[in-house]
């Protein structure tokens, strides 16, 4: 389609997000919530609704879902009623799904996400709300049969709604990646999408700009990736652009996206609403959080990743991409932070080898922080000495640096000492050795003080291969250059 017409209109799309809580048990039940166990044995009469059994709400995915409130700046309701949501699927097996209908425990609430270009935006959070998940129906290549598991079934789930402020596909791609880093930081969800701990729904319209009606909207779900979100929200802003025109009006309606075309396809009709008889819970008393809960859970919070982004930008002086990078990842934000706090005055030097040397290990042996071998302190002595001017970067990265990882109980200092990494920093020694480097290069040294002033870098060369790459370089340029210009 070409630009023109695109220009033409204004997208809209709001996402909706289910994940997933890392909790021992099941929302309603003391079932086992553990992924990848065989299936249909995390099952009690609880979790298959049998008649006479009565749910309890799991204290600690509340306090998750009041956790994740907090961190999207919501309010946070006082007063909870749980409501039967009806509906019949085979791997639903009560026929009916305990939720949160007109009092999610969240609201009111607010996500700034960071785009490509530098700038920022908020994104509204219009609820957060707890559930129960369903079971999982599988369809395996060559069989006519529909398998369920239900082990999934009960699992605590928090859905997260936004306002529909979302404009393009990288506003999209932005949001999830933050509402992702901040379950992961709150270590109520691992994130995963391809397990289906993440899961995105995206309602997608377009309108002309400058409308103030919306459009038709359409569900698009079965997007299992960041960026197959990204391009379905592409695909479907096209298609109904070239719906309207052509003349025709787009169909309420859901649809699945196919990620191997990259194409949506419609599956259902939404001109009619499900009538799901929602109403309340009646096995389940109303929730109340008092203040000394609220409060309580308030200061659990841990540092999160704008909190993070702030202290690394103001307080350490870190540029926007390198924060960006550092706080990506949860783990690797922690252990930089750790690493910056031992090595006040270098942080720049310490984010270097966190990219750097660090990632490069990790990334190497498709490894997690949690696996990294050294202590935030054992390469604080790195950084240390290498400030000292005692090794410099090079022999540090290339030597004292794998020796560390192959030797984690050692520490840095004494690690260079018995390699004899320390640098010579004894001016009689190393003068003498500038002396010979001198004499044994007369051509090149008439060339140097003829004008040819680069061939510094070659002085200095022959001069680290006498010492093994172990001379102070600050101390041997400024001999050599002496030594060179008398």
């Amino acid at each position: 389609m070409d630009e023109a017409t695109l220009a033409k209109y204004q997208p809209v799309i709001g996402l909706e997000v289910h994940a997933q809580l890392l909790t021992h048990s099941k929302m309603y039940s003391s079932d086992e919530n553990e992924y990848g166990v065989a299936p249909n044995t995390n099952l009690s009469v609880i979790t298959l609704g049998h008649p006479g059994t009565l749910p309890k709400v799991n204290r600690t995915a509340v306090e998750f879902a009041m956790k994740m409130g907090l961190a999207t700046n919501c309010q946070i309701r006082r007063d909870n009623l749980f409501a039967r949501k009806n509906y019949f699927y085979p791997d639903l097996p009560k026929g009916y799904q305990i939720t949160q209908d007109k009092t999610p425990i969240c609201y009111d609430g607010h996500v700034d996400i960071r785009l490509a270009d530098g700038s920022t935006k908020s994104i509204g959070v219009t609820r957060i709300h707890m559930e129960e998940d369903a079971g999982k129906s599988m369809h395996l290549a060559g069989e006519t049969e529909t398998l369920v598991d239900l082990n999934r079934a009960g699992v605590p789930l928090i859905e997260i709604v936004s306002e529909p402020d979302i404009r393009t596909g990288e506003e999209a791609y932005a949001y999830l990646m933050e509402i992702k880093k901040l379950v992961e930081y709150l270590g109520i969800c691992d994130g995963n999408m391809e397990e289906g701990s993440l899961r995105c729904d995206a309602n997608i319209s377009v309108m002309l700009k400058g409308a103030e009606k919306f459009g038709m909207k359409v569900e698009v779900k079965n997007m299992n990736s960041f960026r197959n979100v990204q391009r379905a929200i592409a695909y479907e802003i096209e298609r109904q652009i070239g719906i309207i025109e052509a003349g025709e009006e787009v169909d309420s309606e859901t649809r699945g996206f196919d990620a191997a075309s990259g194409t949506t396809n419609g599956q259902r009709s939404k001109e009619t609403l499900n009538d799901y008889r929602y109403f309340p819970e009646p096995d389940l008393p109303p929730l109340v959080i008092s203040d000394e809960w609220l409060h309580r859970v308030a200061a659990e919070l841990p540092a999160l990743p704008q909190q993070l982004y702030s202290r690394f930008t103001g307080e350490l002086g870190l540029s926007d991409y390198d924060a960006s990078v550092l706080i990506d990842q949860k783990d690797v934000a922690l252990f930089f932070d750790e690493l910056a706090r031992l090595t006040p005055g270098s942080a720049k030097a310490s984010a270097n080898w966190v990219m750097g040397p660090v990632k490069s290990y990790l990334n190497e042996r498709a490894l997690t922080m949690a696996d990294f071998p050294l202590e935030a302190a054992q390469l604080a002595g790195i950084i240390e000495l290498i400030d000292a001017g005692k090794v410099n970067y090079s022999v540090a990265s290339k030597q004292l640096f794998p020796h560390l990882l192959e030797h984690p109980t050692a520490n840095a200092t004494g690690a260079a000492e018995s390699l004899g990494l320390l640098q010579q920093a004894d001016t009689g020694e190393l003068a003498a050795l500038v002396e010979q480097v001198v004499a044994a290069n007369p051509a090149k040294v008439a060339e140097y003080r003829a004008g040819k002033k680069s061939l510094t870098g070659m002085f200095m060369g022959e001069l680290m291969k006498l010492t093994g790459g172990k001379a102070d370089p600050k101390l041997a340029n400024q001999l050599l250059r002496t030594a060179l210009e008398g």
